[in-house]
């Protein structure tokens, strides 16, 4: 017998939406997180959107599980009244060129199974968004933004409610296979050590995952993560008022993001961002480059023409773990149980960026049902 049936790393969205699911099913279940709180990482430091699911690859998990989690999420959020906002989602073209891309944008949207969205010519564009500059929009409606803390709250409070077992300030240090399981040793911020042992492992690590899968001794090239640093600016002066929608620019190919757009938050704040910058060594660098602020505003004033510089002010910074550096190509999700490579119950959740926050809830059905609970 084990101590324990079923052990997370990681409180971050996915882990909690995991330990939600499971502690439903199954008692016995485990939750660490070496910080002192949940969500502490990528999940607290993001746009906070809901997402569509219209640029991921055609039958990627990233497709799959963002437009199955969108709707998870909505229903979720109605059910236990986290704050959301359904604003909608503007692509903008700019010029001729532009406009053909918005077309292919929609067309991938549909093979992909997001159905609602429409082209708007600029007469409607304006009664949505009199203050901005485009030609043609792709506006898809239900795309939207969420009070990311209240959503991992609620999902903390119904894995305690469930008998999950969460501990703070616990940091992995070693993972052993053993016949029943995994023995895990955990350093505490005191400095004191346990062990502990547990049947089945999930490994939701976020930015550390690629490290706990080394741990557990899986080490593949393929699984190595890369930090990209995410730079947001927020609107000053009273600008904010200015735009109440998602509006993003047509994305560049093969992008490591989506290019600088503007997010609404529920108290009415608006961020521009996030960039993409590559981070040597993957140092947690959450400093805002002083010097970036002119590249969010020669980006963005196309678009936003009542913007000046001085309406730009040092927001926040967030860090993507992706499966791709600088000159790869886009990686999807690695969602693995690994019992081939002679690690049976234990499942490794790697590259979990965008969309990830949108897909928690249908994630953590998937994992459910890989360790087939």
């Amino acid at each position: 017998m084990t101590d324990t049936n079923i052990s997370i790393i990681g409180a971050g969205v996915v882990g909690l939406a995991i330990a939600s699911k499971v502690s439903a099913l199954t008692d016995a279940v485990f939750l660490l997180e070496k910080n002192l709180k949940f969500g502490q990482e990528t999940s607290s430091r993001n746009s906070e959107v809901i997402h569509s699911g219209i640029y991921y690859p055609k039958d990627s998990l990233k497709a799959k599980l963002c437009i199955e989690g969108k709707e998870l999420l909505y229903r979720y959020c109605d059910k236990y009244e986290i704050p959301y906002n359904k604003c909608g989602k503007l692509i903008i073209s700019k010029s001729e060129e532009e406009d053909s891309i918005l077309g292919n944008i929609l067309e991938y949207a549909h093979n992909n199974g997001v159905q609602d969205g429409k082209i708007i010519e600029k007469e409607e564009i304006l009664q949505l968004e009199p203050n901005i500059i485009a030609r043609q929009a792709v506006f898809f409606p239900t795309t939207g933004v969420i009070d990311s803390h209240s959503l991992m709250k609620r999902l903390e409070t119904e894995s305690i409610n469930n008998g999950t077992e969460i501990v703070y300030g616990s940091e992995v240090t070693n993972i052993k296979k053993i016949n029943e399981g995994y023995e895990i040793t955990v350093s505490e911020q005191s400095g004191s050590e346990f062990s502990f042992t547990t049947r089945y492992l999930i490994n939701a690590a976020g930015l550390n995952a690629d490290n706990i899968s080394s741990l557990t001794g899986i080490d593949k090239q393929e699984y190595r993560q890369y930090f990209w640093k995410g730079e947001y600016f927020s609107l000053a002066n009273g600008k904010h008022k200015l735009i109440s929608r998602l509006v993003y620019p047509v994305p560049l190919k093969n992008t490591v993001g989506l290019g600088i757009h503007t997010t609404v938050d529920l108290s009415g704040r608006v961020k521009l961002g996030p960039n993409a910058v590559f981070i040597e060594n993957n140092r947690k660098d959450y400093s805002i480059t002083p010097g970036h602020k002119e590249e969010f505003y020669q980006s963005v004033k196309t678009y936003l023409p009542f913007l000046e510089p001085e309406d730009l002010v040092p927001d926040q910074v967030g860090i993507r773990p992706k499966l791709q550096k600088p000159g790869d190509s886009v990686r999807d999700f690695i969602i693995k149980e690994e019992s081939n490579a002679g690690f049976p119950g234990f499942v490794n959740l790697l590259g979990i960026e965008s969309p990830g926050l949108t897909a928690c809830l249908s994630i953590a059905e998937y994992v459910l049902k890989l360790l087939q609970f």
